[in-house]
């Protein structure tokens, strides 16, 4: 099962989350929220995010660029 590990608020209605994948991976996923909670935001936001491109993904969580962890296509 995929967990979310980071999530980064680009604006207070704009949610980013970083996932980490069952076969070792991560993507990140972009999506508009009510920006009430974003701590109880980010499940749907996993569930119904759109996947960001790996370059913009690496740009908002940079802590993966070194960690050898490949990015989920």
């Amino acid at each position: 099962m995929s967990k979310i590990v980071d999530y980064r608020a680009l604006h207070q209605k704009v949610l980013c989350v970083a996932v980490t994948r069952v076969e070792g991976a991560w993507c990140a996923y972009i999506k508009n929220v009510p920006g009430e909670r974003h701590t109880d935001e980010t499940a749907d936001v996993k569930a119904h995010g759109d996947k960001l491109p790996e370059n913009i993904a690496l740009a908002i969580f940079p802590q993966f660029r070194d960690g050898g962890i490949p990015y989920a296509w």
